[in-house]
């Protein structure tokens, strides 16, 4: 295994906001046709509530680090307006998919837990935010495996996908995660052995 290969194969078990649904494979042809043709998977309408979630997320937390007040306000105001909004217009969002859920996540796949049944090779959409500086990635992935897991999880099934259509950023943005979450794991079991 080569050094890039085992950066992307580095995992850690974390609990983020995703979301994963069935995408059937003229459709995935036809994004990965889009993206060949420099169409960004970010560029599909029906992204743009959740682009505009989580940028908003991401000013507030950089707001927070030079004015607490003001970030606190805003990010008040802006719930408010979420909220209205959503008694206006009562289409369904992207933003009612995703639901905080224990993932097991790396640079070259991820496994979830899910009450749906998946079978190989199934091709899958996922929303991924990663916490912290809430990072939203959209990326494709296919079955590897789909098997009955312990109760208590957040579904009855374990299912474990390889990315199939992934930006390189995005791929790196979970890699930098999961080294910065294993650096933090580190230092907590540190603190508790002394």
């Amino acid at each position: 295994m080569n050094g890039e290969d085992k950066r992307q194969s580095v995992r850690v078990d974390s609990r983020i906001m995703f979301a994963a649904h069935h995408v059937s494979k003229d459709d995935f042809l036809r994004i990965k046709q889009d993206l060949n043709n420099g169409i960004s998977l970010y560029e599909r309408s029906e992204l743009s509530d959740v682009r505009t979630f989580v940028g908003a997320r991401a000013a507030l937390e950089r707001l927070r680090e030079r004015d607490a007040d003001m970030a606190d306000f805003l990010h008040h105001m802006d719930a408010k307006l979420n909220v209205l909004l959503k008694k206006v217009d009562n289409s369904p969002s992207l933003l009612d998919k995703l639901i905080l859920q224990g993932v097991n996540i790396a640079g070259n796949g991820l496994a979830f837990w899910s009450t749906k049944e998946y079978a190989r090779g199934d091709l899958l959409e996922f929303y991924i935010v990663l916490p912290a500086d809430n990072t939203f990635i959209d990326c494709f992935g296919e079955v590897v495996e789909c098997q009955p897991g312990k109760t208590g999880k957040e579904g009855s099934r374990r299912v474990s996908c390889h990315f199939k259509l992934i930006m390189e950023k995005d791929r790196e943005a979970i890699i930098q995660y999961n080294f910065k979450q294993q650096g933090l794991a580190l230092q907590r079991r540190r603190l508790e052995g002394t």
